[in-house]
């Protein structure tokens, strides 16, 4: 693989564990991830064809509970896995040169539920993958792939040392970088226009920072009701996905 762009400056040091049916079954089923061990409760092992170089733990529920989060709804299944490896964004640019899937941006997106959901759409939308800033976005864990159900394994993701300079090499790939924000003036409709489209979105509460506002071509608002003040960064990532994805 070509090792082009920004990248990480450091690889994640644990390794997660993912519970639940759809994040573990995702994992096992993609080639690009090593699933190291299993926990499982029989009924649940008992359902899946799994490699037998993956070792294996029958445990009742209450003990699977004991390796995860509390509360956490496991479904009879933990999996510890090795992260994936990390993506250089200058290859995912490359990887969609010939299309005009979006390209999703995030500005210190936290929240591993939020990432989860986002990349969920993104899957959903069939966005070209996200970018985030290494050291301001969740790591790969338990939590991030539930409530990513699975697309964690499918929609690539980009950490980057600097979202800047990240946000210029995306401009030079030629996408016209669109920044969410409810004090821009225009709206998405009227901005994005019809080639390729980077949706910047910021932090919950926060928003974006000047600094990556400064790095955007044009900064648009949904048009959303006045009944509610904005909507969380999750749920506006996916309406701006598919009004790109369904513009005339």
């Amino acid at each position: 693989m070509k090792r082009r762009g920004h990248r990480p400056s450091q690889a994640p040091a644990s390794r997660p564990r993912f519970y639940g049916r759809h994040a573990v079954l995702a994992a096992l089923a993609n080639p690009e991830r090593t699933v190291r061990k299993i926990w499982g409760t029989r009924e649940a092992l008992s359902a899946l064809d799994l490699p037998p170089v993956i070792p294996i733990t029958y445990a009742d529920a209450a003990d699977l509970g004991r390796l995860v989060p509390s509360d956490a709804p496991h479904q009879g299944l933990v999996a510890e896995v090795d992260p994936l490896e990390e993506i250089w964004l200058g290859d995912l640019l490359e990887q969609g040169a010939e299309d005009k899937r979006p390209l999703l941006v995030l500005d210190q997106v936290t929240d591993p539920h939020n990432v989860g959901a986002i990349l969920r759409s993104a899957a959903a939308f069939d966005a070209l993958g996200i970018v985030t800033q290494d050291r301001h976005a969740p790591p790969e864990t338990g939590t991030l792939a539930r409530s990513a159900a699975g697309t964690l394994e499918v929609v690539p993701w980009v950490r980057v040392v600097n979202l800047s300079r990240a946000l210029d090499e995306i401009a030079e790939a030629g996408f016209w970088r669109v920044g969410l924000t409810g004090h821009a003036k225009a709206t998405l409709g009227e901005v994005m226009g019809e080639g390729r489209v980077a949706l910047v979105l910021g932090a919950e509460g926060e928003g974006m920072r000047q600094n990556t506002e400064a790095h955007c071509d044009q900064l648009a608002r949904l048009p959303i009701s006045p009944k509610v003040e904005s909507l969380n960064v999750s749920n506006a990532a996916a309406v701006a996905l598919y009004a790109v994805n369904t513009r005339g």
